[in-house]
């Protein structure tokens, strides 16, 4: 289901790390490949250290789009053949030259690479539907991050809310507490993900370094993906509302009230989301679609994805606010659920009476409901949502978790509630 790719990145110094990915096809399999995700989360290098066989052709030089452009069709299986095509959005012409050397035989393998969702799908579905098989990357999980301190083959608890188990049986036979030596790998890997995100370019440099990485992805961002996406003739309207939607990670979506605060019209501010979700940065968290209690709310919530690029647009250096604590725990079960191709949905479920759970994850074999708390000590009322939400489910209930930055791993009461410190339960 995964296996570990060590990468070495290079800069002033030279460090590995430990990647999980979905079992990608090899090289000598018939098969084409489209690895896609936010950029800078490492797509190349990951490519290059699972193909290095196949040659490496980078669409982003000007010089070899017009190669490609030139090429003939036929030509194709002979001059480029089984090959890493990177940002292949760049050239369109590339798909149909791919599909015609592949439908024709001569090429058995290629990698496509792109980190423009929107682009890569439209053109997939035109010339490649039925021939390519999609992999999406994210930026770093904490458990690719533990990896790096600690040589370990086992899978975080996790990946078990995803399988036919109840909360009992996932935690009964965990430690409630780990010793320092062995917590201490945990809590250093959550403190960098809450502090820097999971960019891997990060890991090698210095905080001051980090800081203006990070500074420049967002120009970075601005100026390749969302050039790609959209020509706008003014970049600050977008700025201004990426940093407006970042303050409000977490929160329901409210798109008159982010048109309003940025200048602009509802209609404009739909697109400038879209643009955000299709290019990898923020994801809309549904509300659940059944009336478990009373009459749910409707609208959904939105998180960024990567902690490091949230806090830039932000402007928070160093607090650990609740917010980026629950942005940074909804996005490690996403990214997990889909790095691992785990069947599942996740949503969050809330009542126009106040009844609020923050997560349900429901899978084929039922429902965990997760509440998330930044602070260190747990409250007997932490745990109201999750029983009222366990009573209306009855037998699709799998159990609940209390997910908090404490020390303690303990069950708290029936049914099959946990609380569970979130290092545990990634890392």
């Amino acid at each position: 289901m995964f296996y570990a790719v060590y990468i070495t990145i290079m800069s002033e110094n030279i460090q590995i790390i430990r990647r999980l990915a979905s079992r990608l096809p090899n090289s000598g399999q018939r098969r084409l490949v489209l690895l896609t995700g936010a950029r800078q989360t490492g797509k190349t290098t990951l490519a290059k250290a699972i193909y290095p066989d196949l040659r490496y052709v980078n669409l982003d030089a000007p010089e070899n789009r017009e190669a490609v452009r030139v090429l003939m069709s036929a030509a194709w299986s002979r001059d480029i053949g089984p090959a890493i095509l990177d940002e292949a959005q760049k050239e369109p012409v590339v798909f149909e030259k791919v599909k015609y050397a592949y439908d024709d035989g001569g090429l058995s393998f290629t990698v496509l690479l792109g980190s423009s969702q929107v682009l890569m799908l439209k053109r997939i579905r035109e010339t490649l539907a039925g021939r390519i098989s999609i992999y999406e990357m994210w930026p770093l999980m904490m458990s690719e991050i533990f990896g790096q301190a600690a040589v370990t083959t086992a899978l975080p608890l996790v990946d078990r809310l995803f399988m036919d188990t109840g909360c009992d049986a996932i935690f009964e036979n965990q430690p409630q507490i780990l010793l320092a030596e062995e917590d201490d790998c945990r809590r250093r890997a959550e403190d960098y993900l809450l502090q820097w995100g999971g960019m891997p370019a990060l890991l090698p440099l210095s905080d001051a370094d980090r800081y203006q990485w990070l500074k420049d992805y967002g120009y970075t961002y601005l100026e390749r993906d969302v050039a790609d996406l959209a020509r706008l003739d003014d970049l600050m309207p977008f700025r201004k509302f990426q940093r407006l939607t970042a303050l409000r990670s977490g929160c329901l979506l409210n798109y008159s009230e982010l048109a309003r605060d940025t200048g602009i019209s509802v209609d404009t501010a739909r697109r400038y989301l879209e643009y955000l979700r299709i290019s990898y940065q923020a994801v809309l968290l549904q509300p659940y679609h059944v009336n478990l209690t009373s009459m749910v709310v409707k609208t959904p919530k939105i998180y960024w994805l990567d902690i490091g690029i949230v806090r830039q647009l932000m402007g928070i250096q160093k607090t650990v606010t609740g917010e980026i604590y629950e942005t940074m725990i909804v996005g490690e079960l996403i990214k997990w659920m889909k790095t691992g191709n785990r069947d599942g949905e996740i949503y969050f479920y809330r009542t126009r009476s106040g009844l609020e759970v923050d997560v349900l994850i429901d899978t084929p074999f039922g429902v965990i409901g997760v509440e998330i708390k930044s602070r260190q000590n747990l409250a007997a009322k932490d745990t109201t949502g999750l029983k009222e939400i366990a009573k209306a489910l009855g037998s699709r209930w799998r159990g609940g978790l209390i997910v908090y930055p404490g020390n303690r791993l303990y069950p708290i009461e029936a049914p099959q509630i946990w609380a569970v410190p979130s290092r545990r339960l990634f890392a």
